[in-house]
């Protein structure tokens, strides 16, 4: 199973192009959207590339491959303009076909679970062997095995549209393995 992982749009419609042109030559076989789609939010400038319309457009021509939660920025609107669930805390992948034996994904924002790295807060689901929390809200890539929970791998593919590392991102996931691509 290969799975492309973007968080933290916020409404940058050329951030958000530049995503589905790599959607497209990455072929994946679902897009995990993690959250903070359409709206900047209080604490964010707004994107220079800001135009939610255009992004609402474009993730709706993949509505059909998407897996999504809600971040700290959704509301209830979003729902009612986008054709895919986006209004879950968390979801849960199950990758049977993982090198090493089945695999877990544990998805979420980053603001009601999370690892505790940089602003995300630090509660964690119970997690079975073979996992990985992944999530959004920071706005920084991390990947790695989490100190605080052995044998639980933690990915965050930064942002797509407000990175806050200097570098706009995304996340592969295939085969039981994370990588990060910048866009």
């Amino acid at each position: 199973m290969k799975l492309v992982i973007a968080s933290d749009i916020h409404g940058a419609a050329d951030a958000c192009a530049r995503l589905m042109v790599a959607i497209e030559a990455e072929s994946p076989d679902r897009v995990v959207l993690l959250g903070d789609l359409l709206y900047h939010g209080p604490r964010n400038d707004l994107p220079a590339d800001y135009a939610p319309k255009r992004v609402i457009e474009m993730l709706n021509s993949i509505a059909d491959r998407v897996i999504a939660v809600r971040g700290n920025c959704e509301a209830e609107v979003d729902q009612m303009v986008l054709k895919f669930p986006c209004m879950a805390d968390h979801n849960v992948l199950l990758d049977p076909t993982a090198e090493g034996g089945s695999y877990t994904l544990f998805l979420t924002h980053g603001h009601i679970y999370g690892p505790g790295y940089h602003n995300s807060v630090d509660a964690w689901p119970a997690l079975p062997a073979r996992s990985a929390l992944v999530y959004g809200h920071t706005h920084i890539k991390v990947g790695e095995e989490s100190e605080k929970h052995p044998g639980t791998w933690v990915f965050n593919p930064g942002s797509v549209g407000i990175p806050k590392d200097g570098s706009a991102s995304f996340g592969i996931y295939e085969n039981g393995s994370f990588e990060h691509r910048l866009l």
